[in-house]
């Protein structure tokens, strides 16, 4: 007689399924390698497997699905849409006319819209491209002196979030910046009031030569370069003041420093989920800004290995976003993981060339408590978390999650460019079922600072998956001006010598958008 088996491999597979659920994805598939009874119960569980799914595609649920979708089909959805990635038709399935003059301060296409502003005509605009029906629509023009109640103030920058209706001005000059609603001209709502209120150093009366916002859900941030005149260094200082827009008017929570004569930028930031914020001098520092209160807390100085100053390509919230129907986001709410996304750092090196330094966020929170006390050393935390790229300087390149959108330029002396995708989620080696080329072995590429200057060769690991879209070719002088990549599409603008320029918009249809269900 074959005996009775106790304990926790007794339980029935339902219950092993529902204990397995509140596990991480990754200690699932520990599981699954044990014993051939949790294998099978992983197996035979689509919510497990949709739990992997969510983990392996750096994924996290951000509220709950529709009960009545079962999992097996949420399961198939994700899956379908991220094998989709590497089967892209860059030919557009629209295009829409974008008018407006050049050059603009910033164009933009993030929340399921396209936005710009344009610091030489003191316009903005902001529209929906081709919204879906369950999707917020905005849409406006700014005319010159419309952007703020006090036209005769000087703009230096502009930050539109169309998933928070929010748009912020800052008027360095008056020492301000100002909130308000994308859609109508009265305070924001969810603001602690109309106006942020910068640092006064009225005593030394510093000039501001650059400044630059940046948001992410409740925290505005202002980075400036700073000149006093009265100094006898030639020295500028860069200072970021960070703000809680929606509790507070005002901030002491700020960071500053010396930048030295002759370097071609300020510092630049980005945010890294709702409490880390990413600082890059010449140095990558990380600080917590959970305390609003105070100034802001240093978690870790990451070594570069050679003094980059390097222009940041930050990571959105792409809560909201994306253009999936109503049905399809009932199954698969989700935003990337904000510790496991990916930030770009690009270096404009010797030689007509960029650097590119892709890098995983995973390493900015995987620390220990003596982490603030030693800088770490490149050779510590970058050849494993990091790969490295170098690219014409006419790269474009825009990142989302974990997937890297980029143009790569072929033909004889570089007359042609095709677009490429790289997918560093775990599962994409799996996603791609066939598709694509697998990288894992590490690659090598001389990092130098300076035209002539010394350098060091780097070489990096961290895999992916490549997939080139060889089937489009572009011209080089087809006018390029810019790229982006969401959720589930890609845009390219193209310019125009009138004020009519191009947006192509090239939807990423997975099988079950085209009414085919995959069978693997």
């Amino acid at each position: 007689m074959k005996p009775l088996q106790t304990g926790f491999l007794s339980l029935a597979e339902e219950l092993l399924s529902c204990i397995l659920s509140f596990l991480p994805y990754r200690d699932i598939l520990r599981c699954t390698s044990v014993c051939r009874t949790l294998r099978q119960t992983y197996l035979s569980s689509s919510e497990l497997q949709y739990i992997v799914e969510i983990g392996g595609q750096r994924l996290l649920v951000i509220s709950n699905p529709d009960n009545s979708i079962p999992f097996f089909k949420r399961l198939q959805l994700l899956r379908d849409k991220a094998h989709a990635w590497f089967k892209v038709d860059t030919h557009p399935f629209e295009m829409v006319p974008v008018t407006r003059p050049l050059p603009c301060q910033d164009d933009i296409v993030a929340g399921g819209h396209f936005y710009s502003w344009n610091l030489e005509h003191d316009t903005a605009m902001i529209f929906p491209v081709l919204p879906k029906p369950s999707q917020q629509s905005i849409r406006r023009n700014w005319l010159p002196g419309t952007l703020c109640s006090d036209p005769h103030s000087h703009k230096l920058d502009v930050l539109m979030d169309p998933a928070q209706n929010l748009i912020a001005v800052a008027y360095v000059a008056d020492h301000y910046i100002s909130l308000g609603t994308l859609d109508g001209d009265g305070v924001h709502p969810r603001a602690a009031g109309e106006r942020l209120f910068l640092s006064d150093d009225s005593e030394n009366c510093p000039r501001t030569i650059y400044a630059k916002l940046k948001g992410f859900r409740r925290h505005i941030a202002l980075s400036r370069l700073l000149y006093y005149e009265n100094w006898t260094s030639l020295d500028n200082v860069w200072q970021l003041q960070i703000w809680d827009w929606k509790h507070s008017t005002t901030s002491s929570s700020i960071l500053s420093g010396v930048v030295p004569n002759g370097s071609p930028a300020p510092v630049d930031f980005c945010f890294l989920g709702n409490n880390r914020l990413l600082v890059m001098t010449y140095n990558l520092n990380l600080y917590s800004i959970e305390d609003m209160s105070q100034p802001p807390e240093l978690l870790a100085c990451f070594l570069m290995p050679t003094p980059l100053t390097s222009r940041c390509l930050s990571p959105i919230d792409d809560i909201g976003y994306g253009s999936q129907s109503h049905m399809e986001a009932q199954a698969t709410m989700c935003t990337s993981d904000p510790t496991h996304r990916l930030i770009c750092l690009s270096e404009y090196s010797a030689q007509d060339s960029t650097h590119v330094f892709i890098i995983s966020t995973r390493i900015f929170f995987d620390l220990d408590e003596m982490a603030a006390a030693t800088p770490i050393p490149w050779q510590h935390w970058g050849p494993s978390n990091t790969r490295i790229f170098r690219y014409p300087f006419h790269v474009k390149i825009h990142i989302n999650g974990n997937r890297v959108l980029q143009t790569l330029h072929v033909g004889a002396c570089d007359s042609q460019f095709i677009l490429q995708l790289l997918d560093f989620s775990p599962l994409a080696v799996t996603n791609r079922r066939g598709l694509g080329r697998v990288v894992k072995e590490p690659s090598t590429a001389y990092v130098s600072a300076d035209v002539g200057g010394s350098g060091e060769s780097l070489t990096t690991s961290l895999p992916y998956v490549q997939v080139v879209f060889s089937h489009r070719k572009f011209g080089a002088d087809s006018l390029l001006r810019d790229i982006w990549i969401d959720k589930d599409r890609i845009y390219m603008l193209f310019s125009s010598p009138s004020f009519i320029h191009r947006l192509e918009v090239i939807d990423v249809q997975s099988d079950l958008q085209s009414g085919v269900v995959s069978a693997s």
